[in-house]
């Protein structure tokens, strides 16, 4: 298959990438109070991005731990929506299968859905998805055994997680109606944030744009 060394490659340079961003993970987790362990074992079974930098957003921001968790639940509901599209390219055995589902990530699925043949698409979407596993993994622990040692205000990595989030953000912005909706969001959080603990502002804006966006889909004429 002619595809098969093109999509392997941009697999890898994927999951390079994604280590970079790993290992800022580690380190800012560390500075927000987790140990090296902590930060790795959220690393393994969390394994999405936006959701671990949202809640070490939260908990170094001096947030609760339920906060902390609403925000990264929040953040992991679009990988839901993920696997009911990637179902037909994961394994049938209920173990293999639910094995998989742990890379049903950003990354993977947009590999996958960019291969026209079913093959192609299957092969693209475990080398991207097991390729960010282990080099964002192995990022994580560098990045926390690093930690201890390191401020990341020195090196701009107190950066990476609204970074993180524009990131999340900025491809939702070509949808309909989506940047009133960034608006009404980013305008709920700004007036809750000197009035309610950290990470609350986060939870009641992207609840609040559900409501809305439900409201707006049953007044669309049929």
């Amino acid at each position: 298959m002619s595809g098969r060394p093109a999509y392997l490659a941009s697999a890898l340079s994927i999951g390079v990438a994604t280590g970079v961003y790993g290992a800022s993970f580690g380190v800012l987790a560390v500075g927000a109070g987790l140990t090296a362990a902590q930060a790795c074992v959220m690393s393994v079974i969390v394994f999405t991005g936006g959701s671990q930098f949202a809640a070490i957003g939260v908990i170094g921001s001096g947030g609760s731990p339920a906060t902390a968790v609403g925000s990264a639940l929040l953040l992991g509901v679009r990988n839901a929506a993920y696997g009911l599209s990637m179902a037909p390219l994961l394994p049938r055995p209920r173990l293999r299968r639910a094995l998989a589902s742990q890379i049903v990530i950003d990354e993977s699925v947009a590999m996958a859905r960019a291969q026209t043949d079913p093959v192609d698409a299957r092969g693209a979407f475990f080398a991207t998805g097991l390729s960010v596993f282990v080099l964002w993994n192995l990022g994580t622990l560098l990045g926390a055994l690093a930690g201890g040692q390191l401020d990341p205000k020195d090196y701009g990595l107190d950066a990476m997680f609204p970074a993180a989030f524009l990131a999340l953000l900025a491809p939702q912005l070509r949808q309909r109606d989506a940047p009133a909706a960034a608006l009404l969001g980013a305008l709920i959080a700004v007036v809750l944030v000197p009035l309610t603990p950290a990470g609350i502002p986060v939870i009641a804006a992207a609840l609040a744009l559900v409501v809305a966006a439900r409201r707006c889909r049953e007044g669309m004429p049929r």
